[in-house]
């Protein structure tokens, strides 16, 4: 009920300040279980994407969004939840387990789950290695795949750590769902991790031509990791 109340209100807002746009709304279903697998290039895509969508859309959000103490980060997690955002833990181990369960929860209920299969925001605007969670929670809860490309999101945010630029604007721009059960015929007989791998790499590819964004090979958070150790040299040797 309160994302119905809220989603009005706060997408009223964003329009006048930001004015996104959203095309290929008409490849999501309208009823019954979809995931929606999109890029992450910033913190505001968890509220541009769904707001847009006419269906309600349940988020997985990565849990520190919504414990920061300050004024901005208060109200950005309230708007968040308004929304439908989701704070797990995404840790590892059995924080894992119960993300997984928590989207499986959502995909029972017939409704719609958007997720991040980079696993975090891009932080060189580039598509990163995408995740197997899409492709385990497509094929446990017998959902199709709609992949989605947010895009001016990375410029918009900048340095910004909540609410982006009013330029550029940030567009999505929703694909045809993938095709996975032509990977599983593909690969049949073959291991669980082999198909897994797979119907994730199709995932990605399918972002990666409605983004034009360049991909790379490696996880995104394995990137930032090497970033702030760079920074830390480098302000070490300063």
């Amino acid at each position: 009920m309160l994302y119905e109340i809220a989603k009005p209100f706060v997408m009223a807002a964003v329009r006048v300040l930001w004015n996104p746009t959203i095309t290929g709304e008409e490849n999501i279903p309208e009823t019954g279980p979809v995931i929606l697998a999109s890029n992450h290039l910033a913190y505001s895509d968890t509220v541009f994407l769904p707001g847009q969508v006419r269906r309600s859309v349940n988020f997985l959000g990565k849990s520190d969004i919504f414990t920061g103490c300050s004024p901005i980060h208060r109200i950005a997690g309230a708007v968040m939840r308004g929304l439908r955002v989701m704070p797990v833990d995404r840790s590892g181990g059995r924080a894992s387990s119960t993300a997984l369960q928590a989207g499986l929860d959502v995909l029972a209920r017939g409704e719609v789950l958007g997720i991040y299969p980079e696993g975090t925001r891009s932080p060189d605007g580039r598509l990163h290695r995408g995740k197997t969670g899409v492709a385990r929670l497509a094929l446990a809860g017998n959902a199709p795949i709609v992949p989605v490309a947010m895009l001016g999101a990375f410029e918009a945010q900048g340095e910004r750590k909540v609410f982006p630029h009013r330029r550029p604007r940030i567009r999505a721009v929703v694909g045809e769902p993938v095709d996975v059960q032509a990977v599983l015929d593909r690969l049949e007989g073959a291991e669980e991790a082999k198909v897994l791998r797979a119907v994730t790499d199709a995932v990605m590819d399918a972002i990666a031509e409605l983004s034009g964004q360049e991909r790379v090979d490696e996880y995104a958070g394995d990137v930032k990791r090497r970033l702030r150790a760079a920074a830390t040299e480098g302000r070490a040797a300063r």
